[in-house]
């Protein structure tokens, strides 16, 4: 077997806002490795849907699901992207999708493919580091009174509100992702040392190791008053990948 050229981590805590109300966790994430690659989810479900957890679970698996199928059949990324919708509706079924709207970033790495792709569909951050030493990130600026508004899985979702980028795999060393519970608290001037701080502490260790290290980074999140939900995943290139 082919030993994939990435390793992931990630966590996910419930906010502070969700555990004084009882609610449950809205956000969910996905860390898939298999022979024809490597697959980073993380999703946030609509906080004002009634069923925002099981569309949020519901996006992580359908990414999978469609990146398999996917794979097999073409390199056409808004094949991927209607893929991912249709999967999402026939899972959340019986329930209504507007209660289950949820965001969606992902990070795919075929493992017979140069090209890693990157897909967002509404707020959170994905950021990418370079062998180079470059940067390069996507994020949905909140810079108006509709900050709580963003696009999201929904029935009426089309593949024009995505946004998507594609990398060449060898060129790149690390990828994070992360939803609006962790973005926004991120100044601007900061993200990318922000993402640089978990390269540099993720890399050479193993996933419990680390796992846990963001884990309790985010269960002790630094900004005040802060009451989302947190969710991070980490990809990194495999040091034993030669």
């Amino acid at each position: 077997m082919v030993m994939s050229q990435w390793i992931s981590f990630g966590a996910s805590v419930l906010g502070p806002g969700h555990v004084r109300m009882s609610l449950p966790n809205q956000d969910s994430f996905l860390l898939a490795a298999h022979t024809w690659g490597d697959v980073a989810v993380v999703s946030d479900g609509v906080g004002s849907c009634a069923n925002s957890e099981c569309g949020s679970d519901a996006a992580c698996q359908a990414v999978v699901r469609s990146t398999e199928a996917w794979l097999k059949t073409t390199d056409d990324v808004e094949k991927l992207l209607s893929g991912i919708q249709a999967d999402w509706m026939a899972r959340i079924q019986p329930l209504d999708p507007k209660e289950c709207s949820a965001t969606c970033l992902f990070a795919i790495c075929p493992a017979d493919r140069q090209t890693m792709i990157l897909g967002m569909l509404g707020d959170g951050l994905i950021a990418v580091l370079k062998n180079d030493g470059s940067y390069a990130e996507m994020y949905e600026e909140k810079d108006d009174c509709f900050s709580n508004q963003t696009n999201a899985l929904t029935e009426g979702t089309t593949v024009e509100q995505w946004r998507t980028a594609l990398f060449d795999q060898e060129e790149c060393c690390a990828v994070l992702l992360c939803t609006d519970g962790v973005a926004d608290d991120l100044l601007p001037s900061g993200r990318e040392s922000f993402v640089r701080h978990i390269y540099s502490n993720g890399r050479g260790n193993d996933r419990r190791t680390v796992s846990d290290a963001l884990r309790e980074m985010l269960e002790n999140w630094p900004v005040p008053k802060h009451s989302d939900d947190k969710t991070l995943v980490f990809l990194c290139k495999n040091p034993e990948e030669k």
